[in-house]
């Protein structure tokens, strides 16, 4: 079975930034988001060992979401200029090393993600289907082995990393969601299962969810009065967002009042909350191959940062690749750097 991995950037960005302390390089410049950014990338690629790999931005505004809702992300405070300053560093590094980047104008990356993750999903079950179809049609074991090379590749095992919970809504029983929870190490892998014990909800309801409790992160509110153990309860009830206020009728008075004030800003919340899986981007698989990272674009982007401790990393991890020399031997600011990892 291979495996995609999609990740969101800029998710990663800002943890990678706010877990790593200062640091520069030796020209001075700002590095920590660099550097953490990469230490959680080569973790992913040690620990999930993808096939396929591709790294969502958002960058482009307006997005569709504020052209809806003007207090959209209204509140955010703009990106710090520390931080601003690494984008470009990490855009570099990511180029150099030919690792996969998506983004799309007037889109959010999540939407990006969603839209691969809906075409991985496509292929996934168009190849599995036509697998099973043609080996259960043949007969002898070297024209089971030949078809399956016809294939191309087996079916994809998906997996979404981020730190946004929004992303919930995408588990299916072929996609799953690696969820960063602290630091740049400690992660929660989603699937189905997971999901509703954590929340209470099926993923397949996790919009509706966020449409009755809002979204304070996003900057929109949902139904006033109605937290998470509410909205959970009735979504058990009555399935779906839109059958609750079929059956309003049937909802306890006090809650059907506050259902009936604010049902179009439950509605609004619903569809900023509803992640785009059929953006105008198509997923290329032969275009985000692991085995196709130039790790030497890479180990000289790191050496130029001085990152010693991820260059001992990127050998350990393309050992195949590494430069025959010996390694040099660690600074004391870089044996601090990989402590803290």
């Amino acid at each position: 079975m291979k495996k995609l991995v999609l990740i969101d950037g800029n998710a990663i960005l800002h943890r990678a930034y706010h877990a790593m302390p200062g640091m520069t390089n030796s020209n001075g410049q700002l590095v920590n988001a660099v550097y953490g950014f990469f230490s959680m990338l080569l973790n992913l690629l040690s620990e999930q060992k993808p096939d396929y790999l591709v790294i969502a931005f958002d960058r482009s505004k307006p997005t569709i979401r504020q052209s809806m809702y003007a207090g959209y992300h209204e509140h955010r405070p703009p990106m710090e200029g520390e931080l601003t300053s690494q984008v470009e560093l990490i855009d570099e590094l990511l180029e150099k090393a030919k690792i996969q980047t998506a983004s799309l104008e007037g889109y959010e990356g999540d939407d990006v993600i969603g839209t691969f993750a809906a075409q991985a999903t496509k292929i996934n079950t168009n190849t599995t289907n036509k697998y099973q179809f043609q080996m259960s049609n043949e007969k002898n074991e070297k024209s089971k082995k030949d078809l399956s090379l016809d294939i191309g590749h087996l079916p994809l095992d998906i997996v979404i990393v981020t730190g946004d919970r929004d992303m919930l809504q995408l588990v299916t029983d072929k996609v799953k969601v690696l969820m960063t929870i602290t630091g740049l190490t400690k992660t929660a892998l989603f699937d189905e299962k997971m999901v509703e014990e954590k929340y209470g909800v099926k993923s397949s309801q996790f919009i509706d969810y966020k449409a009755l409790i809002g979204d304070p992160s996003d900057g929109y509110p949902g139904i006033s009065g109605i937290g998470p153990k509410t909205a959970a309860s009735l979504l058990s009830q009555y399935g779906t967002f839109e059958n609750i206020y079929k059956e309003i009728d049937t909802v306890q008075e006090k809650l059907a009042l506050k259902l009936a004030t604010d049902a179009e800003q439950g509605a609004l919340a619903k569809k900023l909350a509803t992640i785009i899986t059929d953006a105008p981007i198509k997923l290329e698989l032969s275009s985000c191959q692991v085995k196709d990272i130039d790790t030497t674009g890479l180990r000289e982007g790191f050496s130029s940062h001085n990152f010693k401790s991820l260059i001992a990393r990127l050998d350990g991890k393309f050992p195949q690749e590494a430069k025959s020399k010996k390694e040099p031997k660690k600074s004391p600011e870089d044996e601090g750097q990989l402590g803290l990892l």
